[in-house]
């Protein structure tokens, strides 16, 4: 058989036709076929390289938005505010000009080594850096797009929720003991991780445990249910004890510092009521508690708003006995009206059968008054199976 070949290697050189017996031509055809195979699956790999760069791309342009979202303190530099006069704000936990805006004059003279003219020069220069004025309610609805909401675990509890927990305000859980608001908040230290197109917040956790009800081995199989690796899910949640209201309130003022340099997605305050109960006894010292308990709450909302994260706080209940003849076990939110206001989103929940829980969203801005039931499982919050 003679035959020219119409492909050949670059460096192959022939002046005459090549005759080849019928073996050879087929041990040619087998090699050309395994080239020709060997090169789809190298252009298959090359595809999907070119593939994930172009995600991972995205990725990045996601997060360079989303880091678009507060300015540094460090830019009153350029507005001509002392590189000293900076470090004394961000000593005092204020590391955006966000933050800065969000604070009284007042507040900032209490600050030690800055005068009331410095307060004003440095109010002065963070407005031009920062609009804190009107805005249309066109862009008031573009800037909500940057809220993200993270998912339950639980697809009944998600669409009840509008999409999963909001960024950007304070969600509320409240409910007797066991009744799954812990559960919850460890399902959020793992979903939160996820990457966005998963509804997760592609982000890290800070826990603020008042009760002593944290558990890093929980996290173990909620981790392993999302597909996650547990030690890589752990390494990005930072958790804190708080023992007493003072030291509860001072771990928030420390996560401004965190939550500027890294992206978190999520705070946990488990429970944020319990120390406030232990610290103040009596009606003698209610007015002092609710006043501590409305600056921190104060706090909780602008650090929500500041870096865009979703705060998920749990709440404990306290007998009502005038709530009505008719209601078996009468039972109402602790706080009073102080928490009732600061949180945006209320939602009550209550045993059901077995594992099953219900949750009703008690109070939200934009969320219809409606009940959902999940199911506490091995792997965290989860869909109830009948």
């Amino acid at each position: 058989i003679i035959f020219k070949f119409s492909v050949l290697p670059e460096n192959f050189e022939c002046s005459e036709p090549l005759s080849l017996s019928v073996s050879d031509y087929q041990e040619c055809f087998r090699k050309l076929r395994e080239a020709e195979t060997s090169e789809i699956v190298k252009m298959i790999a090359s595809l999907k390289a070119e593939e994930m760069n172009q995600l991972q791309l995205v990725e990045r342009e996601e997060i360079d938005d989303e880091e678009e979202l507060f300015e540094a303190i460090d830019k009153l530099i350029s507005q001509g505010i002392n590189s000293g006069d900076v470090k004394k704000l961000q000593d005092a936990g204020i590391y955006t000009c966000n933050g800065l805006m969000m604070h009284t004059k007042k507040h900032l003279t209490g600050i030690k080594g800055l005068s009331e003219a410095k307060v004003d020069k440095i109010c002065e220069a963070a407005e031009k850096i920062v609009n804190f004025g009107y805005m249309t309610g066109s862009d008031a609805l573009l800037k909500r797009k940057a809220v993200i909401r993270i998912t339950t675990g639980s697809q009944a509890l998600d669409e009840l929720l509008g999409g999963g927990v909001e960024t950007s305000c304070i969600t509320e859980a409240f409910g007797e003991f066991r009744s799954g608001k812990t559960q919850l908040a460890h399902t959020l230290c793992v979903s939160t991780q996820l990457p966005t197109n998963m509804n997760g917040g592609n982000g890290k956790v800070a826990y603020i445990d008042t009760e002593g009800t944290f558990r890093p081995d929980r996290i173990v199989p909620i981790a392993e249910r999302f597909g996650m690796d547990p030690g890589a899910v752990l390494d990005n949640i930072i958790y804190a004890r708080a023992y007493t209201y003072e030291h509860q309130y001072n771990l928030l003022l420390g996560l401004a510092a965190k939550m500027s340099e890294e992206p978190f997605r999520l705070l946990v305050v488990d429970s944020v009521i319990a120390l406030f109960r232990v610290d103040f006894t009596g009606r003698g010292e209610l007015a002092d508690r609710q006043q501590k308990l409305a600056q921190m709450l104060s706090r909780m909302t602008k650090i929500a708003e500041e870096f865009n994260v979703a705060v998920y706080m749990t709440n404990q209940v306290i007998a009502d006995p005038g709530g009505g003849v008719f209601i078996s076990d009468p039972k109402k939110p602790a706080g009073g009206h102080v928490l009732a206001h600061a949180a945006t989103i209320r939602l009550m929940f209550r045993k059901g059968k077995g594992e099953q829980r219900v949750c009703k969203v008690f109070d939200a801005p934009n969320l219809p008054e409606a009940e959902a039931v999940f199911q506490i499982t091995p792997g965290g919050i989860a869909d109830a199976k009948d």
